[in-house]
């Protein structure tokens, strides 16, 4: 099995792609550019991999929307959203919860149960569950997503393929192939055809599809696809961004899996190098990495090289698991 992170697939970012271009109940013109500015700042940092300064600006970011407009509005509902996704990625998901709930009621109370907005909001509620293994209460909300999004923009809008690739990844990480394979194809059409096909949407898009062919054995379905989400995530992202990580790590494991053991290690050495530089040396991805690489030595009959690996990773989860 593809394993690149806590799950292989890559949930395409809802939020990011939300807050980029802000509906106008969130961001209005005669509030001035600081809290847009602060948005921005935060998205930055986000897509850089810079979680620790993310969180500042985001604190600052929520604090100021407050000061403006008080807690039941949408401007601060995106600013707790922007913290709640950043403790996501941090994995602290206790923290984000109730973030991700905040937001939802007031998304809700504001705009409606219809409003694409709130789709949106329950989503990023959905990808928290989702990443925890919660798979039961996420269901419910991504369809329930799906159908508000597909009704209020059109069956063809990025945001419906953002949704059916979220939904088809709920599926792929319990083992539905069969469920999830025509939504990934789906989601991977739209969002080709209303991005272009070099967009970074695209690149999670081939990556989640390349992890589905590969979980089945594949994998000569699989190879190429995970080879263009390389190419078209590096030139969008940079060479050196935490999902350039992810996906050298899921092509590593799908060489792995077919015992070309040779590709494999020097994608598994990159992706950890870019992880711990990016992320930290005690980032939970950080310990994926290193488990993947020991496995590699493992198969190989390598165990002295495997072993520090592995007493490394146990630290970072044991650290993890004490906060």
């Amino acid at each position: 099995m593809i394993v690149g992170r806590v799950q292989r697939w890559i949930a395409l970012a809802v939020l990011v792609a939300l807050l980029a271009t802000v509906d106008p109940v969130h961001a209005r013109a005669q509030d001035g550019d600081q809290l847009a500015d602060l948005r921005a700042q935060v998205s930055q940092l986000y897509e850089q991999g810079k979680f620790a300064a993310a969180v500042a600006i985001a604190e600052r970011y929520i604090a100021l929307a407050y000061q403006r407009h008080g807690q039941d509005h949408t401007e601060y509902a995106a600013a707790i959203s922007w913290l709640a996704y950043v403790y996501q990625a941090q994995g602290r998901y206790s923290e984000a919860e109730p973030l991700y709930r905040r937001d939802l009621a007031i998304t809700e109370k504001a705009l409606g149960p219809d409003h694409p907005a709130f789709g949106q909001s329950l989503n990023n509620l959905a990808e928290l569950y989702r990443a925890q293994g919660r798979y039961a209460d996420a269901e419910p909300l991504y369809e329930r997503d799906l159908a508000i999004t597909e009704k209020a923009l059109g069956p063809d809008h990025p945001a419906v393929g953002t949704v059916l690739n979220n939904l088809a990844g709920l599926y792929d990480s319990q083992g539905y192939y069969a469920n999830a394979e025509p939504l990934y194809k789906r989601a991977l059409a739209i969002t080709e055809k209303a991005l272009g096909p070099d967009h970074p949407d695209v690149g999670i898009a081939l990556n989640n599809l390349a992890g589905l062919y590969g979980a089945q054995g594949r994998y000569a379905e699989a190879e190429p696809l995970y080879k263009r989400s390389l190419a078209i995530r590096e030139k969008a992202l940079g060479p050196n961004h935490p999902e350039v990580g992810a996906t050298l790590n899921n092509l590593a494991e799908l060489y792995r899996g077919q015992r070309r053991y040779g590709d494999a290690e020097p994608l598994y050495k990159r992706a950890l190098a870019i992880d711990e530089k990016a992320l930290g040396p005690d980032h939970p991805d950080v310990a994926i990495d290193l488990n993947n690489l020991a496995k590699l030595y493992r198969a190989q009959g390598r165990t002295a090289e495997a072993k520090p690996l592995l007493k490394r990773v146990l630290a970072i989860r044991e650290k993890a698991s004490s906060k």
